[in-house]
């Protein structure tokens, strides 16, 4: 057997003690139960709206105070408290307006049958209301912890990337450079033509491997960007254009931005992932990049004369390169535009340079310096 309903808590705003009376005797007969509080001025009900009711039942005209005016007043506090008129003579229009305003419902005074009804419907579309606003709070709380997980897992990206390039040179790069050290010393000393022969073969790999290492550990820890953003940008545009085949240009209104931390690597790591895709899927014959400050906005615009995107390749389901872009630069505050049709594809990221934009692991601020070019060239 269910536990009773618990009373309604109704606050009722009735100058009249006879037309409140009418109204509870409505309700009792409708079998509903109420606990109810009569208050006929202004500042009573300003008193009464600091405890919590199920609904407020107005009327419409009382000295100096209008049903609509409570309203007004109800509204204002953010209360979420259902609001149902009652009126001997309510117009049309005044209901009409009523209902703008936010009221749930109204009746009038001579007819006062539907009464119980109205209130059980506007409580039950209130709690609906309060279920989808508890829900629409969660959701954004849950976005925003999504987000900042996001975020996390760039850091740690980025973070794990510097210490693998610094084992890289410290460890990996120190051996082989010993090793061709090594090498060389064996090759002067060595008079067999065979042997001198393989002494130079291995002088040769290991270089090879030196040169891989070298540009593996460049694309895990930038180590251009410590010249600045835009030696960066040109050094990356030509070694794209040196690559494909394909013309970049680089274009830009400011030599040497003053940027806060973590915005290079931001930029720099758009323009990386960009160009690669380009590289792979576009099959363009003209890219450009195009660095920018405008209005204390730094933009990034990487565009192509490719074959486009489809509204297929953006909504693959494990297409993550455009979700990661755009969780990059929320890092720093920013945010992604992209466009593309038949005519190419243009990505441009957008980072405001006012106090208060986010800030990145960069590489550039490591307290450990070193030089991956600096390995020796024998």
């Amino acid at each position: 057997m269910s536990a009773p309903s618990p009373p309604v808590r109704l606050l009722h705003l009735e100058d009249s003690e006879a037309d409140h009376a009418l109204a509870m005797a409505q309700l009792r007969r409708a079998g509903l139960q109420v606990q109810v509080e009569r208050v006929d001025s202004r500042d009573a009900f300003v008193e009464a709206l600091g405890r919590p009711w199920d609904l407020i039942l107005s009327d419409y005209n009382l000295p100096s105070f209008t049903g609509l005016q409570a309203l007004e007043i109800v509204r204002e506090r953010g209360c979420l408290v259902p609001f149902i008129l009652v009126s001997g003579e309510i117009g049309e229009d005044t209901a009409v307006e009523a209902m703008r305003n936010g009221a749930s419902d109204y009746l009038l005074k001579n007819n006062l049958a539907r009464l119980a009804p109205a209130i059980e419907h506007a409580i039950a579309a209130a709690e609906t209301r309060r279920a989808k606003l508890r829900a629409d709070l969660e959701l954004q709380a849950s976005q925003e912890r999504l987000s900042e997980l996001a975020q996390h897992l760039q850091l740690s990206v980025e973070a794990e990337r510097n210490a693998i390039a610094r084992e890289i040179h410290d460890d990996v790069g120190g051996s082989l450079t010993a090793l061709k050290f090594d090498l060389h010393w064996i090759g002067q000393r060595v008079t067999t033509p065979e042997l001198k022969t393989r002494v130079l073969s291995a002088l040769d790999t290991v270089t090879h491997a030196i040169e891989a290492s070298q540009r593996i550990m460049h694309n895990l820890r930038p180590a251009i960007l410590e010249q600045g953003l835009v030696p960066a940008l040109q050094w990356l545009a030509g070694r794209f254009e040196r690559r494909s085949g394909v013309p970049c240009a680089f274009r830009t209104s400011h030599e040497k931005p003053q940027l806060p931390l973590g915005v290079p690597l931001v930029a720099y790591r758009t323009a990386q992932e960009a160009l690669t895709n380009i590289s792979k899927h576009a099959q363009a014959t003209r890219v450009s990049l195009d660095l920018s400050l405008t209005g204390g906005v730094l933009s990034l615009e990487i565009s192509d004369n490719g074959r486009g995107l489809s509204a297929e390749d953006l909504a693959k389901a494990q297409s993550f390169g455009i979700r990661g872009l755009k969780e990059r630069a929320a890092t720093v505050g920013g945010w992604i535009d992209l466009s593309s049709g038949p005519g190419g594809t243009t990505l441009i990221l957008s980072v405001p340079l006012e106090a208060g934009a986010g800030t990145v692991f960069d590489p550039a601020r490591d307290d450990r310096e070193h030089d991956p070019s600096a390995w020796a060239s024998l």
